[in-house]
């Protein structure tokens, strides 16, 4: 009996639809984007070595108990970057990007994200 989790190799699973978005301003300026996946495409301001920035998803797709996960998807220095989601929310989340590499960084990198349903139940 096939089990609902089960894929057929070389297909992949999740929302077929998405979103992109790109943020004004600078690094901290929060974004809104209502979809279940999408891309966020950061402001250029630097962002120090060593250095975070926070800043809120606004998405009507996403509840508290669901998983967001993210990653540096494209554009900028590649292992220079760690993404995660944080500070779930009925109609919001939290990204935090850090700067790890040894110097600082002026890049508009873009975020690919997915919004998996959870339950707390």
């Amino acid at each position: 009996m096939a089990s609902k989790f089960e894929a057929t190799a070389g297909k992949l699973i999740g929302p077929t639809t998405g979103g992109t978005v790109t943020q004004a301003t600078n690094k901290t300026t929060g974004v809104t984007i209502n979809a279940a996946s999408g891309q966020i495409t950061m402001n250029g301001a630097a962002l120090g070595a060593g250095a975070e920035a926070t800043f809120a998803v606004t998405n009507s797709e996403v509840a508290a108990p669901d998983v967001v996960v993210a990653c540096h998807g494209s554009a900028g220095t590649a292992g220079s970057y760690l993404v995660q989601a944080n500070t779930m929310a009925a109609g919001s989340f939290n990204l935090t990007v850090s700067n790890v590499s040894a110097g600082a960084l002026s890049e508009a990198i873009v975020i690919n994200f997915v919004a998996l349903k959870g339950a707390s139940s």
